[in-house]
């Protein structure tokens, strides 16, 4: 039975576990994005979420906390110098999960993990459609457009006239 086990154990004991979640999060601090199996990708974000919220602020203290988790030096100094600093407006919500579909080899589900705020497919999208206007649901017909700014100048007209 598995009473209070709240999360994922993936099939391995404790040390592996940690070890796998570890080198998972350095490439993906690394790297920015990885491609992993669905299962681990969630389990991941469980475990690298509360790291970078420890990142935001800068302590030997928290740098020692977040180095005992990764295990990598040059993974937590990119967290704190280049991660930190671009999320530290954002309240959570670091990481996305895309799915990709099945594994040829074993049909798993297979995911792509990646910071949102390094995504530049992603940003440069977002970009566009806040430049894109937003017009109203109900379309308006070619004739009321190009007929309003004819409107605008006959008022104006109307108006210059009824003061002289």
């Amino acid at each position: 039975m598995r009473h209070s086990k709240k999360f994922n154990h993936l099939s391995r004991k404790t040390g592996h576990r940690k070890a796998m979640l570890a080198n998972m999060a350095s490439s993906l601090i690394l790297h920015k994005h990885i491609e992993t199996t669905q299962a681990k990708a969630k389990a991941l974000r469980v475990y690298v979420e509360p790291l970078i919220t420890k990142s935001k602020d800068d302590t030997t203290h928290a740098r020692r906390t977040v180095f005992s988790y990764l295990k990598d030096k040059t993974a937590v100094s990119e967290l704190f110098r280049e991660v930190a600093p671009k999320i530290a407006a954002r309240p959570g919500g670091y990481t996305r999960i895309l799915k990709l579909g099945f594994r040829p080899g074993d049909a798993a589900d297979m995911a792509r993990i990646e910071l949102v705020d390094f995504n530049e497919a992603a940003l440069a999208a977002s970009d566009k459609a806040a430049a894109k206007k937003s017009g109203t649901r109900r379309g308006r017909s070619k004739k009321t457009t190009a007929a309003a700014p004819v409107q605008q100048e006959k008022e104006t007209v109307a108006e210059t006239a009824a003061e002289e």
